[in-house]
């Protein structure tokens, strides 16, 4: 109901009151006592449901409070009050004339609005007098000037702040400021150009920004501290750094110190960008001042600039500083807050110091209570440290402290089940979110469904699935992520069930696509990845880079590099080859294969398309013809590598020294070597292979000492093998340094690194030839009992102990005719024969194993 109540000048006063009161809201909302009310049809909520003709804003809340209307009504003031039914004290207030009925939501000339909006708002309920109403006012009546009538000339500063303030639009905000410029009664000070700048800042109109700003100049309005903080802030939030920074070096240039307040904004500014030196330079510069050479404190700070650059120091990694200025803080009897104690423990959770963190949450619990996000940060550090039982216990200890876990407690926590295949905590803490109405995320329920994989929970893994999916709530993404879950480990079937859910639903992307085209590519179904690919285009999918690069590889990867050529082709064709790594996979492919002719024409193919080659590339064609010992085409990459530009690396510095010792080329082995040496250090040396290379060039040569030096570094480092000693047994032995050699051989035996017939052979022939003819026929037995199976130049070693041991050559020939024939009793005639000449007990059995 609606009373028309009429009031004089005086109580119309006290409503709206010019006194101070604060620009933010109060806690408590002043009440308004209420009057009877007679109901007029058609203005009250409901009344009318037709659609306003303009709307500004939106309460975005049910129920309604009624209509404002005003009139003019023998020049006098009514009062409208129209509280909804259930909010007592929070009625709205209108300042302003009234008609009984109101055509058309609006009113026609004489000074009547022309616009009146149906559909209220509840900003200004937090404050009093006639602010409500003037805020109210303004949302429903589309020009300013109709809108502010009735407080026309008496709006005092700070109400013509808060209403510019409470603008939620800034084109709203243009106008109010333009019709506050324009009534001369109206003085507008720097706090309503700070409003104005920010407003317009945030909405990112620069240039509105900068003529707002010289604007203020001319009119010789001095910019203050917090109108400089607010240029560098919106400045800074728009992504224009370095124009922020000019307003700070404006600031700078008239002698302004920073307050604490754009302290805190140019530190946040710094942190953002991850200039975290610039920011302790920044904060060092104007936190101190010189005195006697002194870095003394010249100014006391509140807790959020302490707490901004604990965080900065946090995150740069500065542990050091961050707890120098957490103590400096203390020292000065700045209470620390909950964030200062949250910032402190994740620095140094981060930093693997769960010790600190203990104390401080001893700490924190003695001077202001954790919250919520303590415990979500101490729960993933503890998760990420692997002390998932620590992690679980603050999850309780947050419960039992009556916080309620959010979304990221528990995500944080059933991710960290999920990855280590806590299926049972995992299903415990699934129903409690159900319970308490916390929605699963989609990386959470696919990490899930990986879980349920791992176990082998391929049923529970579906039934997952699909409970996000029926619900018609999963988006490409989700749906890629599980065809993934499923693909990795090769589970097809369940993969292709997900790609066709994604089909009915009808959000299929290419994300998708890729996606099952590199499941195929795990289960080796290439046929099925090209057809998977061959579909899309029917669906009104085209493929991209990634769909034609993961094919590629599959195809070239599965020895069927002439079909992954041919999809290189559309790729390129399409645009999508920027760079050389298909053509390498394709080269490759065709180099495992040993057709180097293919392998050539697709690297000639590509230099014709005008994509470089990179180091990768000419390592493989390098590597391929040192293989092959072909020195002419190999160097002839090496040129064109060296003519583009491309630093060999390691794996092209090998494969030189490979196809060097090939050839025999021993001073440019060497000097590739010592490059290789020069660029490794004490983690890092050149590979086994390689320096094995280097040995047997040195050895060819007899080169003895240069080959110990790498024999001993190998040894030192624990890389040499058997062919390393092997290698070095044969050049001892050539050169006829017996001991040596013998020396090489016991440790091979100790080290039992004899495995293959040319380690044995080496050991052998070096014990027939020095006479230790007992070593050798051990070493055979060894050699038997260990299953490597001997071979020609084996019985060929042991031929000539027999012979210097006086059997006959015949005698020899006829042992070695029963070995062919039938290998079991040959075996056992050598070891017999060895034995009794040597005088060592024969032991057979070993012999069945051949």
């Amino acid at each position: 109901m609606l009373l028309n109540l009429r009031l004089d000048g005086n109580s119309l006063h006290v409503i709206c009151s010019t006194k101070t009161f604060p620009i933010f809201p109060l806690d408590k909302v002043p009440s308004f006592k209420k009057v009877k009310q007679n109901y007029i049809p058609g203005t009250h909520d409901g009344g009318d449901k037709r659609p306003p003709q303009r709307t500004n804003r939106h309460c975005g809340r049910g129920g309604g409070v009624g209509t404002i209307a005003r009139e003019v009504i023998a020049g006098k003031n009514l009062l409208i009050v129209n509280p909804s039914e259930d909010r007592v004290g929070k009625s709205r207030i209108s300042d302003g004339f009234v008609a009984k009925k109101a055509k058309d939501d609006g009113f026609n000339g004489n000074g009547m609005v022309s616009k009146v909006h149906t559909k209220c708002s509840t900003k200004g309920l937090s404050y009093g007098g006639c602010i409500p109403a003037i805020l109210e006012a303004l949302d429903r009546i589309e020009n300013v000037g109709d809108a502010l009538v009735p407080w026309e000339e008496r709006l005092s500063n700070k109400e013509r702040t808060i209403i510019l303030k409470e603008q939620a639009r800034w084109e709203r905000a243009v106008e109010i400021f333009e019709w506050f410029k324009s009534k001369e009664c109206y003085e507008l000070n720097v706090i309503h150009y700070n409003i104005m700048l920010r407003i317009l800042g945030k909405a990112r109109k620069w240039r509105y920004v900068q003529s707002l700003w010289e604007e203020m100049i001319t009119k010789g309005i001095k910019p203050i501290n917090s109108t400089y903080g607010t240029l560098i802030d919106v400045y800074s939030k728009g992504g224009l750094k370095v124009h922020a920074l000019c307003w700070l070096g404006k600031m700078s240039k008239i002698g302004m110190q920073p307050d604490e307040v754009t302290t805190g904004i140019v530190l946040q500014m710094y942190k953002k960008a991850r200039e975290f030196q610039k920011a302790e330079d920044f904060f060092k510069k104007w936190s101190y001042g010189k005195d006697n050479n002194k870095m003394e404190p010249h100014v006391c700070l509140s807790s959020y600039t302490y707490n901004t650059m604990i965080d900065t120091y946090g995150k740069s990694g500065q542990i050091k500083e961050a707890s120098e200025t957490f103590n400096r803080m203390l020292e000065e009897g700045i209470v620390p807050t909950t964030v200062t104690f949250n910032t402190m423990i994740h620095m140094y959770g981060n930093n693997g110091q769960l010790g600190e963190v203990t104390s401080l949450m001893k700490t924190m619990k003695l001077q202001c209570l954790p919250d919520t996000r303590t415990y979500n940060i101490l729960i993933s550090l503890h998760t990420k440290n692997n002390d998932i039982v620590r992690a679980g216990a603050y999850f309780k200890e947050m419960k039992n402290a009556g916080l309620k876990p959010d979304p990221v407690s528990y995500r944080t926590l059933l991710y960290a089940f999920s990855i280590r295949r806590m299926v049972e905590e995992a299903e415990e803490l699934i129903a409690e979110m159900d319970h308490n109405d916390v929605e699963i995320d989609e990386y959470t329920q696919s990490a899930l469904t990986r879980m349920y994989i791992e176990a082998e929970m391929i049923k529970k893994s579906w039934f997952w699935f699909q409970r996000f999916h029926l619900r018609d709530s999963m988006s490409s993404e989700g749906y890629s992520a599980n065809i993934d879950a499923y693909g990795e480990r090769g589970y097809l079937s369940e993969a292709e069930r997900v790609f066709i859910c994604c089909q009915d639903v009808n959000k299929r992307t290419v994300i998708e696509y890729n996606v099952m085209i590199k499941a195929y590519g795990i289960g080796k179904s290439c046929e099925k990845a090209c057809e998977v690919f061959e579909s899309m285009m029917s669906y009104g999918v085209a493929p991209d880079k990634c769909t034609y690069n993961t094919l590629v590889q599959i195809l070239a990867s599965s020895d069927m590099p002439h079909k992954a050529r041919s999809y290189l082709e559309k790729m390129r064709e399409t645009g999508y080859v920027s760079d050389c790594i298909p053509y390498c996979a394709v080269i490759s492919s065709f180099v495992k294969l040993g057709q180097l002719n293919m392998a050539e024409e697709v690297y000639k193919e590509m230099v014709d398309f005008n994509i470089e080659p990179d180091v990768v590339v000419y390592g493989v064609l390098i590597n391929a013809f040192a293989d092959t010992g072909n020195v002419q085409e190999a160097m002839s990459y090496v040129e064109a590598m060296r003519k583009a530009g491309i630093t060999g690396n390691s794996v092209i510095q090998s494969s030189l020294i490979k196809l060097y010792t090939k050839v025999g080329y021993l001073n440019e082995a060497e000097a590739i070597y010592r490059e290789l040496l020069e660029s490794c250090n004490t983690a890092q040396y050149p590979d086994v292979y390689t320096s094995n290379c280097m040995i047997n060039l040195y050895s060819e040569r007899s080169m003895v000492r240069k080959a110990e030096a790498i024999f001993e570094s190998m040894k030192q480092r624990g890389e040499a093998n058997e062919f390393t000693f092997a290698m070095m047994l044969c050049m001892y032995k050539k050169n006829g340094r017996f001991e040596e050699a013998t020396q090489v051989a016991k440790q091979m035996r100790e080290m039992k690194i004899l495995t293959d017939p040319l380690s044995y052979n080496s050991v052998l022939g070096l014990y027939a030839l020095d006479g230790r003819f007992k070593e050798a026929v051990e070493t055979f037995k060894e050699m038997v009992s260990s299953g490597v199976r001997p071979d020609d130049s084996t019985f060929k070693s042991l031929g000539t102990i027999l012979i210097k041991l006086g059997l006959s050559k015949k005698a020899v020939r006829r042992i070695e005719e029963v070995r062919k024939q039938e290998i079991k009793r040959g075996l056992e005639l050598w070891i017999s024969t060895l034995s009794s000449l040597v005088g060592i007990q024969s032991n057979t059995g070993d012999c069945d194993e051949l």
